[in-house]
């Protein structure tokens, strides 16, 4: 985990996960699914909004329906300072 998705998860963002399910531009007939991952805000999820304001703008694949999931994977209260340090060779 990089520094920048760890200040991230301290500042409420939760890793979303976003099925994405499409009619594909030569078969109107036909689904298509895509998984957007990413970290967002609930319950509003701007970057899944961004995200999908780009897809509806530039792609041609028109969307049918979007699931989203979210979890918080670490809290505020479970960040804590450790008192000690052990060095093992």
């Amino acid at each position: 985990m990089n520094m920048a998705n760890l200040i991230l998860q301290l500042k409420n963002y939760r890793l979303t996960t976003a099925e994405i399910i499409y009619h594909l531009p030569d078969h109107p007939a036909l689904l298509q699914s895509y998984v957007w991952q990413e970290y967002d805000l609930a319950p509003h999820f701007p970057e899944l909004s961004r995200f999908l304001d780009f897809w509806s703008r530039e792609l041609e694949g028109k969307l049918h329906s979007v699931k989203v999931g979210a979890k918080t994977l670490i809290t505020p209260e479970e960040i804590r300072m450790s008192s000690s340090e052990f060095l093992l060779h």
